[in-house]
């Protein structure tokens, strides 16, 4: 993959891809390979009905667990 998705579903499909399938440890560590700030990806997510779970390493629905 050369760069993340800009569409949030693709987007979140992706970074959920990459860090189950363990090419990466950390959000943090797949952002900074792309170039990508964290906290930027968390926030625009988050506004498209997504949040990040740190210990399932995923972003998630916000309210799935609920």
């Amino acid at each position: 993959m050369d760069f993340l998705p800009k569409d949030p579903a693709m987007l979140v499909s992706s970074i959920n891809m990459l860090l189950r399938d363990e090419e990466y440890d950390t959000l943090e560590s797949l952002c900074n390979s792309f170039d990508r700030d964290p906290e930027e990806i968390k926030d625009n997510l988050q506004q498209h009905g997504f949040i990040y779970d740190e210990q399932q390493k995923q972003f998630r629905p916000i309210g799935y667990d609920e």
